[in-house]
């Protein structure tokens, strides 16, 4: 992946000409999109063994945001199990140059980098103990419409996270959603930055309920939504 450098460690993919993370705060859209959209950390106490996917791993920030909010809130000795699926895995140091912008992650970062490969292959797997809890990593690398068709999990929640509609289609096709449905259990749950119409439509088409949400820092919109039964508050 090419990389360029705003701001002084604001990565931007010369590839898909997008910013990795809203420019506003990525760390607080982090909150209000994706963990806000899918009702948690709520969620986590509910109960022992919690699974989300993801579309593009990106820096690893929603991960770690996530661990943060898993291991104050879930059951003890409760499992999170976590995967992403991302075409260009970054190189540990863009990794961690990126996250270098938030401090108070520096002991979490430093351990995701610790375990992350020189050279990422098409399955990253990674384990964590954090205060009496468990955190399983599984990072897929390739195209997501591949590799998920691979998998059998079923996961409680979603982060939509890919590179713009507009610049990368093909993370957000009709076809690749329809597969994020079929690895979601019945209630699971859906969020994304995105309100592009298209997006929306390929969701419903795949079976989700999709509901327009106040966006982030000014965005007039976000999706969220579940699959059959709900599972979000209203």
């Amino acid at each position: 992946m090419k990389l360029s450098w705003h701001e002084g460690d604001m990565p931007y993919s010369e590839e898909f000409g997008d910013f990795y993370y809203s420019r506003a705060d990525g760390r607080d859209e982090c909150r209000h999109v994706f963990l806000g959209g899918n009702g948690l950390p709520g969620r986590f106490a509910t109960g022992p063994h919690f699974v989300i996917g993801e579309l593009g791993f990106g820096t690893g920030l929603n991960f770690l945001e996530t661990w943060s909010a898993w291991e104050t809130t879930a059951p003890d000795a409760a499992v999170l199990e976590f995967h992403s699926f991302e075409l260009r895995p970054l190189k540990r140091s863009d990794m961690m140059r990126a996250l270098s912008a938030w401090p108070d992650l520096d002991e979490k970062s430093s351990r995701l980098a610790a375990a992350w490969p020189d050279q990422p292959a098409a399955g990253i797997s990674m384990d964590f103990q954090s205060t009496g809890r468990s955190i399983r990593l599984r990072v897929h690398a390739g195209l997501a419409l591949d590799t998920l068709e691979t998998l059998r999990f079923r996961a409680d929640a979603w982060y939509l996270d890919g590179f713009s509609p507009s610049r990368n289609p093909d993370m957000w096709s009709a076809e690749l959603m329809r597969l994020v449905a079929s690895r979601t259990r019945e209630g699971g749950t859906f969020a994304t930055y995105s309100a592009a119409g298209w997006v929306r439509r390929n969701l419903q088409a795949a079976g989700f309920t999709v509901e327009k949400r106040q966006g982030h820092a000014g965005k007039r919109d976000m999706s969220a939504g579940h699959l059959g039964a709900p599972s979000l508050q209203p």
